[in-house]
């Protein structure tokens, strides 16, 4: 079985088509007949996350810890004991592509560090242009670039338990764990295969996160 945990803070605006993605990401023929299951932990949620994940029906668990770290801790942990042998992860403002899930298996990693994409620069008014340009010249989407998205990434059970899962960080846990996979030697796959598209909003829920790293872009 492969698992899917996205984390869920309020991500009410999103969700829907954050799950919808999945949905179809999990229907992909290369998958064969393999079950996928998804699960959002939905993290001291206040708006109407919980209800668009009952609605598609999709399995939730809750928690109250607003920390992304313990919450993709939590999904993953409600994976494994139900038997998964892969997890992938992304994040509720994302959209995954239909080849995500059937890609990161293909490339036969002990995990896998894929890229993200923004389309929709709009919210930025008249910061657009230069926004977009300034991150199409600093960001790296193509094989072996070394950036770690929570957005975009999977790995294998056995793995994930050698290197001892998610810490409890409010931000960089993806890179924490990445570094730990290193230390204990798992194959990494640096790839731009599978494809994730992203929000380019500034708000994002965790501070240091790629809402911050794009604000940053903005500076003198």
């Amino acid at each position: 079985m492969i698992g899917v945990v996205i984390p869920v803070h309020n991500e009410g605006d999103y969700l829907r088509a954050c799950l919808a993605s999945v949905q179809m990401a999990a229907a992909h023929p290369g998958l064969l007949t393999e079950e996928v299951r998804v699960v959002v932990v939905l993290d001291a949620c206040t708006d109407g996350s919980g209800g668009i994940a009952q609605a598609l029906a999709v399995d939730f668990v809750v928690i109250e810890a607003r920390n992304v770290g313990l919450a993709r801790a939590a999904g993953a942990a409600h994976l494994l004991q139900a038997g998964a042998r892969w997890l992938a992860f992304t994040d509720a403002d994302s959209v995954v592509s239909h080849g995500w899930l059937a890609t990161q298996l293909s490339l036969k990693a002990d995990a896998v560090c894929g890229t993200v994409s923004v389309e929709d620069w709009r919210i930025h008014g008249e910061a657009e242009a230069m926004l977009r340009q300034r991150f199409c010249a600093t960001y790296r989407d193509g094989e072996q670039h070394r950036h770690i998205h929570g957005a975009n990434f999977g790995v294998s059970a056995s793995a994930y338990r050698r290197a001892g899962g998610f810490p409890a960080l409010r931000c960089g846990e993806d890179v924490a764990l990445v570094q730990a996979l290193t230390a204990c030697g798992a194959r990494i796959s640096w790839s731009a295969a599978p494809r994730v598209t992203t929000s380019s909003r500034f708000s994002s829920h965790a501070r240091g996160g790629f809402g911050d790293t794009l604000q940053a872009l903005l500076a003198p």
